[in-house]
């Protein structure tokens, strides 16, 4: 008769075996822990850049809102001064310009302070080097994000009235003063809206134009230059 005996496992091979198992989990789990960390690294770059877009996307909306509410208050004081904006209508007792080529554009706005109500309006939120005044009493330029189109006519609808204040024709300001011709560069800079802008025209409307398109929108003007008071 054979008599089967078996052979106890060593206590020694048994660990062994145990430690390479837990070493074997531990692995695992890091290799989980790092994929659920890049995955989640990846939605928050989608979610950051998403929310960006989304703000960005609401700051143009306020600025194009506010320049409609000037397209209104220009044609509101207009209507109430023989149809002429404030550029032409503000004239002293001999008829000349209250402000001829004046550097100091928010007097025009200013002017309109009935019409406009708050002079919040006048400061983009996009523009980061300028905020809103307190009161009209305390306007000044610094709360100025908007150009004035010195030329803009209320029986000429393509002139521009005015503007996101980063305009440029690649030539330094003359007394605060940018003319903008079809023989130069005329775009925007950076420093708003992305090389981009929002434009008020002569009757009101409001456009959002790249620098291509603004350059356009001085050709439809039908004029041989375009001056724009700059803040």
């Amino acid at each position: 008769m054979v008599i089967l005996m078996r052979t106890p496992h060593s206590p020694k091979s048994s660990s062994s075996s145990s430690s390479v198992l837990i070493l074997a989990n531990r692995a695992f789990a890091r290799l989980e822990l790092a994929l659920v960390v890049a995955i989640l690294g990846l939605l928050a770059s989608f979610l950051i850049a998403d929310i960006a877009k989304s703000r960005e996307r609401s700051v143009r909306i306020t600025c194009t809102c506010h320049l409609k509410q000037f397209g209104l208050a220009f044609r509101i004081w207009a209507g109430d001064n023989m149809d002429r904006y404030p550029m032409e209508g503000l004239t002293n007792r001999d008829g000349s310009l209250l402000f001829p080529n004046s550097t100091n554009a928010y007097l025009y706005f200013a002017a309109m302070s009935n019409e406009l109500n708050s002079p919040i309006v006048l400061a983009c939120p996009a523009d980061k080097e300028r905020s809103p005044a307190k009161n009209w009493a305390s306007l000044s330029n610094t709360n100025l994000s908007y150009f004035l189109g010195l030329d803009a006519d209320d029986a000429q609808p393509a002139t521009l009235l005015a503007g996101d204040r980063n305009v440029t024709n690649g030539a330094p300001l003359t007394n605060g003063i940018l003319t903008l011709t079809t023989n130069r560069p005329t775009g925007w800079t950076s420093a708003i809206h992305r090389v981009n802008g929002n434009v008020a025209l002569g009757d009101g409307t409001v456009q959002q134009l790249s620098s291509a398109r603004l350059r356009d929108a001085v050709a439809a003007t039908g004029t041989n230059a375009m001056r724009l008071l700059i803040p």
